[in-house]
């Protein structure tokens, strides 16, 4: 089905979103903070990003729009997963560039849908 990278610095919330996609198929690459992850994307091409926005270093929105801002990487669906859930944050994480935004805790079956709807675009 595809490949994507998860940028999660908490474990906890790492094993359940890694957990959710693996049961739909996808192989899952990780990341612990935005430096990690842009390394990662000059050996791979992931299909979609789940990106957690309170990250080490730079912040999930600084991240969505650097990737969004070069050609290797600006058609990736990114869906911010975050516990920053306010309507100004969702409006500023969407503005950054993201193609989805989802409260956390994750809801499973949100996130799954979700992840499909942006693969099969």
């Amino acid at each position: 089905m595809g490949t994507a990278l998860i940028v999660e610095d908490s474990l906890t919330d790492m094993e359940v979103v890694m957990g959710c996609l693996k049961q739909d198929g996808l192989n899952v690459l990780t990341a612990t903070s935005g430096e990690e992850a842009l390394k990662k994307l000059d050996s791979y091409t992931p299909d979609v990003i789940i990106l957690d926005v309170v990250l080490p270093g730079r912040s999930g929105f600084e991240i969505c729009r650097a990737l969004k801002a070069e050609a290797a990487t600006s058609n990736i669906p990114v869906i911010i997963c975050s516990t920053k859930n306010s309507e100004m944050d969702k409006f500023w994480g969407l503005k950054q560039g993201a193609d989805a935004y989802l409260a956390k805790p994750v809801d499973q079956a949100e996130l799954t849908r979700t992840v499909k709807q942006l693969l099969n675009r």
